[in-house]
């Protein structure tokens, strides 16, 4: 009778070897995996997330009118009906503050996208063109870094008129030499490489070697110096408004409700208190997050 072999089970060390390796994971995914382990940009993070459901939720999440005004509620301290109290003409603070969210995000992310388009193309024709174009355009990026971000915004926002639309403007153009010479700076440093030099042998025109091989490979740093000018621009923003060349009443923004408050802190320190907590927060929040996202985004970190 022919015995049953057992069947041959095949040695670890060979199915090892016959196993194909995986496929390592790709910058970004690594990045990603660098970000979560960062507590402090997960909070930052989470915080920023928890000011933009703010905004677009104001109309739903405000218990009241922001620009409603009591004469029997005079300033007011917090109460069960006024979370935050109320202001000098009766109005319901953490409703203010709410809404004032939208005013100053609004400005982080339009102020950061104007700097954006104006000096990614600048600074990527002054350090791919290089010769007098780049030397022209450098001297001209230094003229505005000589003059302090925030003056040469009050100063546009003066010129251009008081509204909070002019004064994203306003923001935005003040920021743009510091992303034009970032821009320029990694434009220097990516177009020596070889994989340039092998695009330029094989005959492509400049502009597609511009666009298609070194604009992707310094989208890295754009995002986390536009993460760190967003809290910036919050807070020049908030500078603004409280000089009266921002958000114009009765609309609600956080500059202007510190304006208003100046003239009350002894009596009815609420009023300074929770917008300037929320500044503080939302600022803090996206330095945050931008520090991790630069640790994240270092292709010399690790895995």
């Amino acid at each position: 009778m022919p015995m049953n072999t057992p069947a041959m089970t095949p040695h670890p060390a060979g199915a090892a070897a016959n196993t194909p390796p995986r496929p390592r994971a790709g910058p970004w995914k690594r990045a990603w995996r660098r970000l979560i382990r960062r507590r402090s940009a997960l909070l930052g993070a989470a915080v920023v997330l928890g000011f933009i459901v703010l905004a677009l939720g104001a109309a739903w999440i405000a218990p009241q009118d922001p620009i409603a005004t009591s004469w029997g509620a005079i300033r007011k301290p917090p109460s069960a009906e006024h979370w935050f109290g109320t202001d000098d003409i009766g109005r319901d603070v953490f409703s203010r503050v709410i809404w004032g969210t939208q005013a100053s995000l609004l400005a982080g992310v339009v102020s950061v996208s104007i700097s954006l388009l104006l000096g990614i193309p600048i600074g990527l024709a002054a350090g791919f063109l290089g010769g007098w174009v780049d030397a022209l355009i450098s001297r001209i990026t230094d003229a505005f870094l000589a003059c302090p971000f925030l003056i040469l915004a009050i100063a546009l926002a003066a010129f251009l008129g008081p509204s909070l639309t002019n004064a994203m403007i306003a923001i935005g153009v003040s920021a743009t030499p510091v992303f034009v010479r970032l821009t320029r700076a990694q434009v220097l440093n990516i177009k020596v490489e070889d994989y340039i030099e092998a695009a330029r042998a094989v005959g492509n025109p400049p502009w597609r070697i511009a666009l298609r091989h070194i604009l992707p490979n310094i989208v890295a740093p754009l995002i986390v110096q536009s993460t760190l000018a967003i809290a910036a621009a919050v807070i020049a923003e908030a500078s603004l408004s409280f000089l009266g060349l921002g958000q114009q009443p009765p609309a609600p923004s956080w500059g202007s409700m510190l304006n208003t408050a100046k003239n009350f802190v002894d009596n009815a320190p609420w009023m300074a208190i929770w917008p300037g907590l929320s500044i503080f927060a939302l600022v803090l929040a996206f330095n945050l997050l931008g520090d991790g996202l630069r640790d994240a985004l270092d292709p010399r970190q690790g895995p």
